[in-house]
Parts: C-alpha cells; sequence; structure tokens
C-alpha cells in the first residue's frame, strides 16, 4: 500500500463573488492571511519556510511548495506534538477557478492518517469557517 493509499484529505470548496485577483492577494499577502487564517510570516516564493501561530497556541511548520499566480497555491502544513494522533505532516492546496460570477475556491488538506478522525474533523469543520473569514477579507482588498 503506498503512503497516499494510507492517507486522506479534507476537501472544501466554496463560491466567492470576488475576482481571482482580489482571493489570490488575500492568499498570499501576509497581513491579510493574518485576518481570516493564522498570525504568519509567509512570503509568495517557492521554498519560503514560515510559521502560522493559531490563536489556541500551536505553532504550524510550513515550506511554499508551488505557486501559480492566481490559480494556485500549495504548502506543507506540519504540526509537531507528542501525541501520534495530532502530529501532522500534510499539504495545503488551494485552487481558484474564474467562473461568471466570481471565483471557485478549492481548499485541499492532505496527509492525514486513518487513526487522526479527530483532527481530520477538526480541519474540515476550520476549513469551513476559515474560508468565510477569507470571503468577507476578499471584499474588502483594493
Amino acid at each position: 500500500m503506498t503512503v497516499a493509499a494510507q492517507t486522506r484529505s479534507v476537501v472544501v470548496e466554496r463560491e466567492i463573488p470576488q475576482p481571482a485577483a482580489k482571493i489570490w492577494r488575500a492568499l498570499t499577502q501576509s497581513h491579510l492571511i493574518s485576518e481570516w487564517l493564522m498570525n504568519n510570516d509567509f512570503k509568495a516564493e517557492v521554498g519560503h519556510k514560515f510559521k502560522l501561530r493559531g490563536e489556541w497556541g500551536g505553532v504550524l511548520d510550513c515550506e511554499v511548495l508551488a505557486i501559480e499566480p492566481e490559480r494556485s497555491l500549495s504548502y506543507a502544513w506540519d504540526h509537531d506534538n507528542d501525541d501520534p494522533l495530532y502530529a501532522l505532516k500534510s499539504v495545503v492546496t488551494y485552487t481558484l477557478t474564474p467562473t461568471a460570477t466570481g471565483t471557485h475556491l478549492r481548499v485541499e488538506q492532505s496527509g492525514f492518517r486513518p487513526e487522526q478522525k479527530q483532527a481530520y474533523g477538526g480541519a474540515h469543520a476550520g476549513w469551513k469557517q476559515f474560508l468565510e473569514k477569507l470571503e468577507t477579507v476578499a471584499e474588502t482588498v483594493g
């Protein structure tokens, strides 16, 4: 069995009535990311290592893996934890597709092991909340 077959992905999709350029800015500008996701030191450069700091006190170690401006962004999203149920090595990928009324945003977080049911469920609920906030932030982007 391959590693990919042993993991699950959370996929959350949302139609946002904003052009991809505005959503892209919300996804790639550090001060905007802080408004909808977490405090961070993100830079839109492949290979850039950054941290996301959650309100709960957790710190995620991340690295930009791929960038296709206004179309796709992916980064490693790793959370070290002594408890293997919460230790996570994952990849988050945002895909933007223009639509007649705005942009279709697809977020996939891959890498959840079968025993990580609580982390998987938490990510599913969390991404829905994050994307609601992202839509609000994208509305305000100039």
